[in-house]
This record gives C-alpha cells, sequence and structure tokens, in this order.
C-alpha cells in the first residue's frame, strides 16, 4: 500500500515572505515536499522566513516543470481563481495530491490548467496571497481526510513552548 503524499508547487513565487509561511505550512499540515519554479524566489531567498525550520524535514526545490515534478502515483490539482473551477468546500481531495498555486501576482499557465486532473478555486470575496491559500486547501484536505487526529497531546506537541494555557470549566 502507497502511503498518501502531498506534493505543493509553487508558480514562480515573487516573495520570500510567502515561501517561508508556505514551508511552515506544509509542516504543520505534513506535506511531503514543496516544489517552485522560476528565479523569483532564488533571488530573494536570502530574506528566509521559515520560522519553524522546515527545510530541515520538507525538501524546497527548484524544478522546470511542476507538473513533470509530481510524484508518479499524485493527482495534478490546480488552485487558482479560474473560471469552471470547482469551489474547495465542494471537492473531495484524493489521498497523493500535488496542488499547484499560481504566483502572487499573476495565474496558472493554460498548460497547466489543461494537465491538471482537477482545477479548485477558494470562494472569497478578492483573492488570498499564497501563504494563505496553501494554508486554506492543505486545513481544508486534513478535515476532510480526518488525516491529523485532534487531541489535547497534538497541542501540547503543536504548541508554542511559551503557551500552557488550559480550559478550565
Amino acid at each position: 500500500m502507497i502511503k498518501p503524499s502531498v506534493t505543493i508547487g509553487l508558480t514562480n513565487p515573487k516573495s520570500p515572505t510567502n515561501v517561508g509561511a508556505v514551508m511552515r505550512a506544509a509542516g504543520c499540515f505534513a506535506a511531503n515536499a514543496v516544489n517552485y519554479t522560476g528565479q523569483r524566489y532564488e533571488r530573494a531567498a536570502k530574506y528566509q522566513t521559515d520560522t519553524k525550520n522546515q527545510l530541515r524535514h520538507i525538501p524546497l526545490t527548484g524544478v522546470d516543470c511542476l507538473v513533470e515534478a509530481a510524484p508518479e502515483n499524485a493527482k495534478i490539482i490546480c488552485v487558482d481563481l479560474v473560471e469552471g473551477a470547482i469551489a474547495l468546500p465542494d471537492f473531495q481531495h484524493p489521498e497523493n495530491a500535488c496542488y499547484i498555486f499560481g504566483p502572487e501576482d499573476g495565474t496558472i499557465e493554460q498548460a497547466v490548467i489543461d494537465q491538471a486532473d482537477y482545477v479548485v478555486y477558494i470562494p472569497t470575496y478578492g483573492c488570498l496571497n499564497l501563504a494563505m491559500s496553501v494554508n486554506v486547501v492543505l486545513y481544508d484536505r486534513v478535515s476532510k481526510l480526518n488525516s491529523i487526529q485532534a487531541s489535547d497531546e497534538l497541542v501540547c506537541n503543536s504548541r508554542d513552548r511559551n503557551n500552557k494555557v488550559k480550559v478550565s470549566r
């Protein structure tokens, strides 16, 4: 049996702040890898903002083509404001997925959209930034697939070391 996997694909991200936040989301929601295209991120990477150091655990790789870099068994899911796309609340996530996100200041190329197994959008008034879109999609995935078991132990292992607050009823 193949273990479920999640790969994040970023189309020519320009902001190291957003890539750092994507890495943090990837760690929080157990993504296996993050790939990106383009040169803008590499030029700005010295302003690294991966505050939880997820690069130690999750590969961040520059690639030429996000579709070709997707794991062999993964469904390609483009996430962008695209006419005819499936609204995220109506979408059923596959176990093995490669989510491709558009850049902060553009969109996913039509050729990539045409290769996708699914195209999904997050219904909002206006558009979310890249990192927020990744967080919303990954949260939607784990909540629908029940892939994270909620418990006090999870809270204790996940929270900041300065947080010792409890509900007292």
